[in-house]
């Protein structure tokens, strides 16, 4: 079994320079104090990327959702757009990357005078990691699709904790995780406080019933830019989408099913809680939209 994030291991990435506070370290020697915030409590705000044929994809809203992320729980990255923009081209140009990289840009509030919870006792120096590797998704994700198993757990409303917000600690998704693999599936389905379909535990959902494309109203999900991305191609394509309320049975009867992220892109699902969906992966709407997809990518990289 293997989830969106599936990736073949290359062995290059051992030797990969990982920026930490300004300085490209190898990565065996890319380390953080055990009082780091990160750490101790999950206290950190995180941003994943791809360079695509020379192009860092979709960098600005990356940037906005990170630095509005920061800004949610009072952090401050101690860099500006600019400085954080020119720390990640620097961390390409040293790993000699231009294609097919995943990159994880990891900011937590840094070393504290003591283990504890009170964000009050970091002592002011935020940690900055930008680890960057060769990474692409399986390729035979594409036609073995994904098996999503439904989760107890469910997404969470923002005044108990914001499911956008792009959080270090991921308990309550890798609990939900956990429960699908006990179930045999790849990847949790979650649902929202009133029951609908709401989320992945790393990934946006859509289904597809009768042409027609469906996903979540968004207000308990992840706030996926590849998800916004999916949602504008149809909308500019003639693609019949609606964001809603659906209940899990209609999950169960739909004629195909995909997942959005910054890593797999669009992800096939053959089946849902042991339901198998009809059609042959990747079903026909779900193909055209990862070819528009990828043409967006090319066009983001101004080829």
């Amino acid at each position: 079994m293997a989830g969106s994030q599936d990736f073949e291991d290359d062995p290059r990435n051992r030797t990969v320079r990982v920026w930490l506070n300004g300085d490209l370290v190898p990565r065996d020697e890319a380390k953080v104090s055990i009082f780091d915030a990160g750490f101790v409590v999950g206290d950190g705000v995180w941003e994943g990327l791809r360079l695509h044929k020379g192009a860092l994809l979709f960098l600005e809203t990356h940037l906005d959702r990170l630095y509005a992320g920061a800004a949610q729980i009072r952090l401050d990255i101690g860099l500006d757009r600019a400085a954080l923009t020119a720390a990640l081209w620097e961390t390409m140009a040293a790993n000699g990357f231009d294609d097919g990289v995943h990159i994880r840009v990891m900011v937590t509030r840094g070393p504290k005078s003591g283990a504890n919870q009170d964000p009050r006792n970091a002592l002011g120096r935020p940690t900055v990691v930008i680890l960057a590797e060769r990474k692409e998704p399986s390729p035979a994700l594409a036609t073995r699709g994904l098996s999503l198993a439904t989760a107890d757990i469910r997404c969470t409303p923002a005044e108990m904790f914001d499911m956008r917000l792009n959080s270090h600690s991921r308990l309550n998704l890798i609990t939900a995780l956990l429960q699908a693999i006990d179930k045999g599936a790849d990847e949790a389905l979650m649902l929202d406080p009133q029951g609908f379909v709401s989320s992945c535990n790393a990934t946006n959902l859509f289904i597809v019933r009768d042409g027609q494309v469906l996903t979540s109203t968004g207000e308990y999900c992840f706030n996926g830019v590849t998800r916004a991305n999916v949602i504008d191609l149809c909308r500019a394509n003639g693609i019949p989408v609606a964001l809603c309320d659906f209940p899990l049975d209609m999950a169960h009867a739909a004629d195909e099913a995909f997942v959005t992220g910054t890593f797999g892109g669009l992800t096939p699902v053959r089946e849902i809680d042991g339901h198998v969906l009809p059609n042959a992966l990747p079903g026909p709407v779900t193909t055209r939209l990862r070819d528009l997809y990828a043409a967006l990518k090319d066009r983001e990289a101004g080829l």
